[in-house]
Order: C-alpha cells, then structure tokens, then sequence
C-alpha cells in the first residue's frame, strides 16, 4: 500500500510518499495554493495534487492534524487545503494528531532516510503513525 503523507504549512502541502514504510523518493516534495482567494489557484492546487496521487499510484492519503484554535493553530489557508485534498475521490483520506506523532517517536527510534527533506520530517513521521 503507497501512502501520501502531507503536512500542512503556511500555504503548502508538505509530502512524504511512504510504499510499506519504506520512504520512496520523490521529485516534488511539496504542492502550493499559490492564492487561497482565485478560484483558478485553487483548482490548479487540487489538479495538481491529484496528478501527483495518481502519478505516483497512492492509495491512503495521511494529514497531520492541526490546532483548530490556540497558540499553535493552523492558519485558515491550511484548512482550505485539507478540505480540497479530502474532496478527493479516488483516495481515502485520515488525520493523525500530533500527540499520536510525538509519542510515536518518543517510542521508536526513527532513523529518518537520507534522501528525506528536513521539512518533510514531520509529514513522514505522520506516514509511519498510519502503520501503527
């Protein structure tokens, strides 16, 4: 089973693709919503985003959870994005919480890939979090 992980940041999707657990190098490693108010930006970003799943044979896509409200809640960018990711028909579509992610690695040694992006940290790990 391929999996997408995604971690949503400022106004990018953040993507791990993970095939067994097993990292699997990409060449794009992130998606923009270059303008969250142009519907055109917005369909670009969702057009894009599925070529990538259907380029790269995914199956499960895994989105780190965000904060709804509080000091380290997600800017609303990120939730239109989550929303136009999970309108994705063809792909199932989980959240995984970032208390499920720390203890995660809190209790496993993670050894992070060589070819993996230091930004892609976080989306990778919520790709390991599926598997538990």
């Amino acid at each position: 089973m391929r999996v997408c992980a995604v971690e949503l940041k400022s106004n990018n999707a953040i993507l791990s693709v993970l095939d067994n657990q097993n990292y699997i190098d990409t060449k794009i490693k992130k998606i923009s919503l270059i303008d969250d108010e142009k519907k055109d930006s917005i369909l670009a970003f969702k057009q894009e985003f599925e070529d990538f799943i259907q380029k790269n044979n995914i199956t499960q896509i895994v989105i780190k959870k965000r904060a709804k409200k509080g000091t380290f809640a997600g800017g609303a960018i990120t939730f239109k994005m989550e929303a136009i990711i999970q309108s994705i028909l063809f792909c199932e579509v989980e959240l995984i919480s970032s208390q499920t992610i720390s203890s995660y690695e809190k209790k496993n040694s993670i050894i992070f890939p060589k070819e993996l992006k230091k930004y892609q940290e976080q989306s990778y790990l919520a790709g390991l979090c599926f598997w538990m």
